[in-house]
């Protein structure tokens, strides 16, 4: 791993570099506003070189922020194309392998976690991984009892790491900021800071995949392997045959899209009714096609504790929404804290702004596309369109952040599948305060 830029020093100076670049490219663009440029595209030029920049520097970092980009790239879809040319194959790459670890390193780290006779609980185990992400890597194995197995080993290293790229990412709250003046951003970095530790921790992981394994045990629809050991860096489980979603994105049939784009919905909206949790990490490499039309889900290290089911919040403040009732949609923001005590906003403005998101539920079925997706991102990023001003005025509760994530991410890998899906009956099904 000598190629990666380890050293704290390195890794902070680089990230540090974001904000820094930021503001020069602040400052040039108030120049050339002096100079007559036009304010829209000063705006866009800024966000456009602020948005490869950090694209760019996250590609070239792990840890945590390499997380960060992952979480940012399923985002793709939304960017304008003029934009996402230059670095699609950037983003493409923020979802996929870091350098592996060498065989004698992982050795080391599975005796420290399964103890020196490690190798009697293998038949066999293959030192060249199967897949390799931003803290971990996974190699392929049989168990002592014949069963294929997956074993996920962390990165030594990658916990130090990861904690000290979301403190320099905490450090560029000022530039995030001033980028959303409505968004609290100190408790929503320390809510990221504490849910990336427990990704840390494959103990916890497997506790949450073995929650999983339990509600959904004989599903017609859905396979989650079940976890055979695990130690704070190792995690074992079954293995699972298939092909990742995106080769659905990339090359499925409509019936494949409308197919396993239903059954990407139906998991990620029924997981906190059936088990108490939200698979909180959308992008198609965690979700398996299966040869017999079933969904296989991967990697719960991000979960969202839902015990009681979603909150009753999200579908009451659908359905006001779908009445048109402005006042108390906006008013309803207020109380879950998506708008700060104090801000003022324009009731219609607000309405309007945000009531296109919720289009997907006043139909039987929907079809989500790229161009759909993109035009509302658009929207709302244009400094010429009074929807622009929304996204200065709105916060996210940290109790949310995961939720946020996982919605906006669905429906961005909705969008890329092309997928036509039974939005209506979905949100009656795993969302009781819609109906209620």
């Amino acid at each position: 791993m000598s190629d990666l830029p380890r050293r704290a020093i390195t890794r902070g100076a680089r990230l540090a570099a974001l904000p820094i670049g930021y503001a020069g490219r602040t400052a040039l663009g108030v120049g050339k506003r002096v100079g007559g440029k036009p304010a829209e595209a000063v705006a866009n030029e800024i966000q456009a070189r602020t948005a490869e920049q950090v694209f760019k520097t996250l590609g070239e970092l792990k840890g945590g922020a390499m997380k960060f980009g992952q979480a940012m790239s399923i985002f793709e879809v939304a960017l304008p194309e003029e934009i996402l040319a230059p670095y699609r194959a950037t983003l493409t790459k923020l979802q996929d392998a870091a350098p592996p670890l060498p065989a004698a390193t992982v050795h080391g780290v599975l005796g420290e976690a399964l103890g020196p006779d490690w190798r009697d609980r293998f038949t066999s185990f293959e030192d060249t991984p199967a897949a390799a992400a931003s803290i971990g890597q996974v190699h392929r194995a049989v168990w002592h009892d014949g069963r294929e197995v997956a074993v996920k080993i962390q990165y030594p290293g990658a916990g130090k790491a990861l904690m000290s790229d979301l403190n320099q990412v905490s450090r560029m709250a000022r530039m995030f900021a001033s980028l959303s003046p409505g968004m609290d951003i100190k408790p929503l970095l320390d809510e990221l800071k504490e849910r990336a530790a427990e990704e840390l921790d494959y103990l916890i992981e497997s506790q949450s995949q073995r929650q999983f394994a339990a509600a959904y045990e004989g599903d017609d629809e859905f396979v989650v392997p079940h976890v055979l050991a695990a130690a704070p860096m190792v995690v074992v489980s079954e293995w699972l045959e298939g092909r990742s979603l995106a080769t659905v994105i990339a090359e499925g049939t409509q019936e494949q899209r409308d197919h396993y784009g239903t059954l990407y919905l139906r998991f990620l909206m029924s997981g906190p009714l059936r088990a108490g949790l939200l698979h909180a990490d959308p992008h198609p490499g965690n979700y398996r096609v299966l040869d017999d039309g079933r969904l296989g889900v991967l990697d719960f290290g991000a979960v969202a504790r839902l015990p009681d089911g979603p909150p009753a919040a999200m579908g009451q403040l659908l359905r006001l929404a779908m009445t048109g009732d402005a006042d108390a949609v906006v008013e309803g923001l207020r109380e879950e804290g998506f708008i700060k005590p104090g801000v003022e906003v324009d009731t219609e403005v607000f309405f309007n702004a945000l009531m296109p998101f919720a289009e997907p539920a006043e139909h039987e079925t929907f079809h989500f596309s790229r161009d759909w997706m993109r035009s509302h991102f658009n929207r709302l990023n244009d400094p010429r369109n009074p929807d622009f001003t929304v996204g200065f005025k709105i916060n996210l509760p940290p109790s949310y952040m995961l939720i946020h994530r996982t919605w906006l991410g669905g429906i961005a890998v909705l969008s890329q599948m092309d997928a036509t899906v039974p939005m209506r009956g979905e949100l009656e099904r795993w969302l009781p305060s819609f109906v209620a």
